[in-house]
């Protein structure tokens, strides 16, 4: 599938077959991750791949409900480390910069993951400080996104798209 095929075809899945993902996969997705790019190759992100049932049931008070987020085999939270971001770029790359980093490793999964046949949700609705003490993390990681990875149960349709001569002017 061509890259254009895959940014077209990806969708937000939220219902997921009891099919399991394989350690290998989630290390395919990882990779893809880590080469994301980055400002300044600061690389500002770290993974917390989560595949315990309570955690993820968890989770899904976390993320205000969200139940199919517990339907997944595993789910990939992913932080953002402002601090690592900051030391060059200081209050933007704090601001900015990490979450921009985070966002494109998040697509890099996303992509790979339809690639690979499998689908994810980009999930950004939830309690960052919830998150935070159920998965005990470190003050300096910043939960930014979770996204649950499986085998899609649904075929979803795509979305109506705002149309280009409506987003954009050549200037």
């Amino acid at each position: 599938m061509s890259i254009k095929e895959l940014i077209q075809n990806r969708r937000s899945v939220r219902r997921f077959k009891d099919e399991p993902v394989s350690d290998e996969e989630i290390t395919e997705l990882l990779e893809a991750a880590r080469w994301a790019p980055s400002a300044g190759n600061q690389q500002p992100w770290h993974f917390y791949v989560v595949r315990d049932e309570n955690l993820l049931e968890q989770l899904v008070d976390v993320a205000f409900g969200q139940s199919f987020l517990a339907e997944a085999p595993v789910a990939i939270v992913v932080c953002a480390e402002p601090e690592r971001s900051a030391r060059r770029y200081d209050d933007r790359g704090r601001q900015l910069y990490c979450l921009q980093d985070t966002g494109a490793a998040i697509q890099n999964m996303l992509l790979l993951a339809e690639n690979m046949g499998l689908s994810s949700c980009w999930m950004g609705a939830f309690d960052e400080e919830q998150c935070s003490r159920v998965l005990s993390l470190p003050d300096e990681r910043r939960p930014v996104a979770i996204l649950p990875i499986g085998h899609a149960d649904i075929d979803p349709k795509a979305p109506r798209r705002r149309p280009l001569e409506e987003i954009t002017d050549y200037l």
